[in-house]
């Protein structure tokens, strides 16, 4: 029997079905389980540093400058990137307009797991992206694609992504930074 509800529509079950939820303060999620937040920047390093493709998604909180904090994070998102030898592309604004849009005025959506896939992206990270889009994409790409997806969220974090750092500020992107140049350098790269 098929199960009722949103859920039932899934072809892959969503993370919370599963019992999996965003892990407390101090700590972060890696598949499905709750570790120490520098154990999971550690392995996401090394997944963008050995996986093809390695592409950064910021959303609109980190492309657009509307405090100082944004600014920051832009800059770190581009170093970051520069470290982990990663695309960069951008999430500018993806609230739908249908069914009025007009093509020469507007980009159309993001449609993340397209992508990836047109892409052939095996590794990524979000960033500044809202949490009711956030939830949205990585429940698709779960499902649709073997992306390994990261998820830097300044909230409580994404139990869809297979690693997830909560609470993630500037302070927190540059620990990031330089655990990566710390996993480039084991890994010699």
């Amino acid at each position: 029997m098929a199960k009722l509800g949103p859920s039932g529509y899934s072809p892959y079950p969503v993370a919370v079905t599963e019992g999996v939820l965003t892990p407390p303060p101090g700590k972060a999620l890696m598949f499905n389980e709750i570790v120490d937040e520098e154990i999971a920047m550690r392995e996401a390093a090394k997944a963008m540093l050995t996986r093809d493709n390695p592409t950064i998604f910021p959303g609109p909180q980190v492309l657009y400058a509307w405090n100082e904090e944004a600014k920051k994070k832009a800059k770190l998102v581009r170093k970051m990137a520069e470290v982990l030898g990663a695309k960069i592309i951008p999430m500018y604004d993806y609230r739908p307009k249908y069914p009025k849009i007009d093509p020469e005025k507007e980009i159309n959506p993001n449609h993340p797991n397209l992508t990836i896939w047109h892409n052939k992206i095996k590794a990524c990270i979000f960033i500044g992206v809202h949490c009711h889009y956030a939830n949205v994409a990585l429940k698709i790409i779960r499902a649709e694609t073997d992306c390994f997806t990261i998820a830097m969220c300044s909230m409580a974090g994404h139990e869809d992504a297979m690693i997830t750092l909560r609470d993630q500020h500037s302070e927190d992107l540059e620990k990031f930074i330089r655990i990566a140049e710390e996993v480039k350098r084991e890994l010699g790269k």
